[in-house]
């Protein structure tokens, strides 16, 4: 096999043309990134607030406005649900963004929608930590990225599989209690972003969670490209930097160690002026999916006897 062929075959499975969903305007994504630090005031406020420790809480943000996640007193893990605001069967795909864009995300990656939808939710524009790493690189010594698509929300069935005992504030519990007031249930709970979370795979192919770096005042910021639904979480576990479980952790030690690495988040929500998106070419993301027509083969199909 040529070093060519070998090149190829590493390279990211899912691409497409250029213009295509994939490759996105990156000069208009800096422009609506660059409203957060204009001399004019282009952004205002729709809303903010903060999230205290191990709990979580819904909120809207409408299509073409900016949300920004904040770690406002220091290193927090936060995990993210999204859904269509107006359709919760159409829900964040964490797997499919991992295909699509990659395993850890950071600017101008998108958060892509389940199917039959299949379309971008969201899109980074501002990531405080996008050049953590070797030289900026965005992977340390260790093989840890920020952001993190490779894992999931944290689980009290896990947690009572792994210890035996019950803990309702993890963050699948916490995101089924925020949901509640629209109308959703813990089966509407996906698998989340870990925000500001510092992950990757050991030599064994093992996942593992180092200490989240994120210090006070570090942010992650989307732009809705549709009207969308958020839930937020702060991990029990904090910024990680003890053990969630095994040796050393909290059920182990009939402890709390965890509840001193725990802060809250901070959640900004903000508006352009009316005209400046659609000055610039935006417009609201459709579903991809509606293009389909096959309906998997279900059709009809006439048979005759010879």
């Amino acid at each position: 096999m040529t070093s060519v062929a070998r090149n190829r075959l590493t390279e990211a499975a899912y691409q497409c043309l250029p213009g295509g969903p994939l490759d996105i305007n990156r000069a208009f994504y800096d422009q609506v990134a660059a409203t957060a630090v204009s001399a004019e005031a282009l952004r205002t406020t729709v809303e903010k607030f903060i999230l205290p420790i191990r709990s979580g809480k819904a909120w809207e943000v409408r299509k073409g406005d900016i949300c920004r996640i904040v770690a406002v007193e220091g290193a927090q893990v936060g995990d993210l649900n999204i859904w269509s605001l107006h359709n919760p069967r159409e829900r964040f795909w964490a797997s499919r963004t991992r295909q699509l864009q990659r395993a850890h995300i950071s600017v101008y990656d998108r958060l892509w929608s389940t199917l039959p939808y299949l379309r971008p939710l969201v899109t980074i524009t501002g990531d405080s930590l996008k050049d953590y790493g070797i030289n900026g690189s965005g992977i340390d010594a260790e093989g840890g990225r920020i952001h993190d698509l490779l894992g999931t929300r944290c689980d009290p069935y896990v947690n009572r599989m792994l210890t035996g005992k019950d803990n309702d504030y993890h963050c699948h519990s916490n995101l089924t209690r925020a949901i509640v007031p629209y109308g959703l249930t813990e089966f509407d709970v996906h698998d989340v972003l870990n925000v500001f979370q510092c992950t990757g795979l050991n030599d064994k192919d093992q996942y593992f969670m180092k200490t989240c770096p994120a210090k006070k005042g570090d942010y992650l910021e989307f732009i809705a490209e549709t009207d969308v639904l958020c839930a937020l979480s702060t991990c029990p576990g904090g910024d990680l930097s003890k053990a969630m479980w095994g040796e050393g952790s909290a059920e182990s030690t009939n402890a709390d160690p965890t509840l001193e690495c725990c802060r809250p988040l901070g959640v900004e929500v903000y508006r352009l002026p009316d005209g400046w998106l659609v000055e610039r070419g935006w417009k609201e993301i459709l579903p991809n999916g509606t293009a389909y027509q096959g309906r998997h083969a279900m059709k009809e199909v006439p048979f005759s006897i010879s």
